[in-house]
């Protein structure tokens, strides 16, 4: 059963806003769940807040997420609007899922893109972490195109191009950069 937007079947008498009145609705749809023995999809509108977590950018009261087995976000890439991405923000049932990407143009209409490097807060801020792992990839393959380069000249180069480590450390286990020590200094290496 599909509720999109679960707030149009809330009913007029239910403020969307308080928990304790959330609570018994998702009670509810939990019993029809386990009494028809099927799956319950809700959908629900975001605020306009950019600043906030993930978690607190739903419409209404956090017991709706809260009372889910797992939720899924769905959000466009900042600069690439054809381009949305389903994160997964919870799932108490499993791990968590990796973002996918899919794009919607009026060309091709809907095509699957695959694993999409970004978290729902960097979606739903407009941080486009997708982006900045490849360019911090491109970075790699050029510096390291010809030879090794010392890991210090390469961690200087990067910060000057605004990579920050942790995408740059995403980047060199992605491409299987290796690393080598030499007397007192280390080098990475593209594989052979």
């Amino acid at each position: 059963m599909v509720l999109d937007p679960i707030q149009s079947f809330l009913g007029a008498d239910v403020d969307m806003h308080r928990a304790n009145e959330i609570r018994p609705l998702m009670k509810r749809v939990s019993v029809l769940a386990e009494k028809y023995r099927c799956a319950i999809i809700l959908i629900g509108h975001m605020n306009k807040n950019s600043t906030g977590k993930s978690s607190y950018r739903g419409l209404g009261s956090i017991d709706f997420q809260a009372a889910a087995r797992s939720v899924l976000i769905v959000g466009r890439v900042k600069n690439k609007p054809e381009i949305r991405v389903i994160c997964h923000v919870k799932s108490s049932l499993a791990s968590e899922g990796k973002s996918i990407a899919f794009r919607l143009d009026k060309y091709n209409g809907f095509e699957w893109i695959g694993e999409y490097d970004i978290n729902a807060d960097d979606l739903l801020s407009g941080n486009n972490r997708g982006q900045k792992i490849k360019e911090a990839k491109e970075f790699l393959l050029e510096i390291l195109a010809d030879e090794a380069v010392e890991q210090n000249v390469i961690i200087k180069e990067s910060e000057s191009r605004g990579i920050k480590g942790k995408t740059l450390w995403n980047a060199k286990k992605a491409l299987g950069v290796q690393s080598k020590k030499t007397g007192d200094h280390w080098s990475w290496m593209l594989p052979e």
